[in-house]
């Protein structure tokens, strides 16, 4: 089996907004059974408690939903949306600080048909060009094809059982990412006054030629 090497607790442990970008292009990865599954991250936002009304702690609003945003940085914070879709953040800035980066979005690297199956129930081969476009490219999305829940909130992001690295004991090739880093606003939070306005989503764009 192979082992994890992941990013350190401390890479976390800065500025939200700019932990956000900086993901781009690291592969998350997932122990599920024997079998290893890695997306790698295109598709960030930034939550910042202290003062962005989008966060579920904004001005430290401390409940038994959002007790895991203030536990130290490194950890998986795993919430559930519309009573079905699961959310998966990474808790950012010194313990007690509640921020967090959600993953919005990425691509299959290993274990795509483990992937399809737990997203489709059917073997990649068997998927329609719409559903292959569409496979990570949202954070329940991304939650579904690697089974991850309310029941690994609160999960160190260092392993053994999810983790973030660079390519580190994977044993896959190198990785250069000729993409541009796009920025925008948030999506889905009109509720949130000023703090809906704020360019905290970062996601890859086109190819550069």
């Amino acid at each position: 089996m192979l082992q994890p090497r992941p990013l350190p607790a401390d890479f976390y442990a800065g500025d939200t907004v700019e932990i956000a970008p900086r993901l781009l292009g690291k592969l998350l990865v997932r122990r599920y059974g024997d079998e290893l599954l890695a997306v790698r991250i295109t598709e960030t936002e930034a939550y910042v408690g202290r003062m962005d009304k989008a966060c579920h702690a904004y001005q430290y609003r401390r409940t038994r939903r959002t007790e895991t945003l203030f536990a130290p940085p490194g950890t998986a914070y795993i919430y559930l949306i519309y009573g079905m879709y699961h959310c998966l953040n990474f808790v950012t800035e010194p313990e007690g600080e509640p921020s967090a980066v959600l993953i919005r979005g990425g691509e299959a690297v290993l274990g795509r048909e483990t992937m399809a199956r737990l997203r489709y129930g059917r073997e990649w081969e068997a998927l329609t060009p719409y559903q292959r476009k569409n496979f990570l490219n949202g954070p329940g999305k991304l939650c579904r094809a690697l089974a991850l829940t309310r029941a690994q909130n609160g999960l160190p992001l260092t392993g053994p059982e999810l983790w973030v690295t660079e390519e580190d004991g994977l044993g896959l090739p190198p990785y250069e990412e000729k993409r541009p880093v796009r920025t925008g606003k948030r999506v889905g939070i009109d509720y949130a006054e000023e703090a809906a306005d704020f360019p905290w989503r970062f996601y890859y764009g086109e190819k550069e030629t």
